[in-house]
């Protein structure tokens, strides 16, 4: 008859004392006792008396491993081909006790319920009825380690080109750059940058724990368009006192602000127009020019063509005269 009386558990870092008594002696039908809860790399102590046996052999059974049984020592070697855990029996006390590691069991077990089976005898699991035996159910998890460490804050220093932009972190509004932001949760946040004319910036930023994250930011000018149209069309066009092109034209990419439009075309009068470009927008310009006046005539010029047929009149006049004059 085998008798397992203790069980003892030993964590790496705990002890606890598990009370296990089988009487091995019994048909395999009898309940096993409560199982052992324990995680992978924690060595658990098994211990109890065989009577009339030199040894006690312990093999495994569970997820993943053969349905006849491994041994515990080493998940390899199969309880069907002779793999067990063979544990002396003290001949004066009838005691055995054996220490499961399992970080060393010649592989990885998976988490899950695992059966120790204790025989009197080399027998496996297909072979029971032919032995005294009894089992202990251990349930094995997975290591887990906490930390609990204090938060490092960490630092956040946002500079832009121009300055006088506005900072925006996970939707909160913080100021304005150059801005120096301390004592941040480290982790990523979402950081957008944003100034009237310039393109919007937003992007992912992960800050690290003491340490100071610098961002600095050029700011890009939004663009626009200008749709020029000119009556009458075919005009010239100089935008900031650079040929820009032959209305009617859409000239793009512009910078937003003010800027002057200068409009010419043969035989009317040269424009100028104070026009402003918004970003992302089009903005349509027409320009109306008006024809150039006739040159006036002069009053000395003007009496010169009146007097000249009077003068031919005249001239006329006395070469008749002459021409009859009697000869002497």
């Amino acid at each position: 008859m085998l008798l397992m009386d203790h069980g003892v558990f030993m964590g790496k870092n705990r002890i606890f004392l598990i009370g296990l008594l089988l009487c091995l002696g019994l048909v395999a039908t009898v309940p096993a006792v409560s199982g052992i809860q324990t995680a992978m790399g924690d060595v658990v102590t098994l211990t109890g008396h065989s009577y009339g046996s030199q040894y006690a052999y312990l093999f495994l059974t569970g997820p993943n491993l053969p349905a006849n049984g491994v041994a515990l020592d080493n998940i390899n070697r199969r309880a069907d081909q002779g793999g067990f855990t063979i544990v002396d029996v003290d001949g004066n006390t009838d005691r055995w006790t054996y220490k499961w590691n399992t970080a060393n069991v010649g592989g990885r077990l998976d988490a899950g319920a695992y059966t120790i089976w204790v025989v009197n005898g080399p027998n496996d699991r297909s072979r029971l009825s032919e032995a005294e035996f009894s089992t202990i159910t251990v349930n094995m998890g997975t290591p887990t380690i906490i930390v609990d460490t204090p938060a490092v804050p960490a630092t956040l220093e946002i500079l832009t080109e121009p300055a006088g932009a506005s900072v925006v972190l996970n939707e909160k509004y913080l100021g304005m750059t150059p801005l120096t932001i301390p004592d941040r949760t480290p982790g990523t946040y979402t950081l957008s940058i944003s100034k009237f004319g310039y393109t919007k910036i937003t992007t992912p930023l992960r800050l690290d724990a003491g340490k100071t994250t610098t961002v600095d930011a050029p700011l890009v000018p939004q663009a626009g368009s200008l749709v020029v149209n000119t009556t009458p069309p075919g005009a010239t066009l100089q935008l900031d006192g650079v040929y820009a092109g032959i209305a009617p034209i859409l000239l793009s990419n512009l910078s937003t602000g003010s800027h002057v439009l200068l409009v010419s075309h043969e035989g009317y009068i040269t424009a100028q127009e104070n026009v402003t470009v918004s970003g992302d927008r089009v903005v349509p310009v027409t320009v109306v020019l008006s024809t150039v006046a006739p040159s006036a005539t002069s009053p000395l010029r003007a009496a010169g063509f009146i007097l000249l047929p009077i003068g031919a009149a005249v001239f006329a006049i006395l070469l008749g005269i002459w021409y009859r004059r009697p000869l002497q």
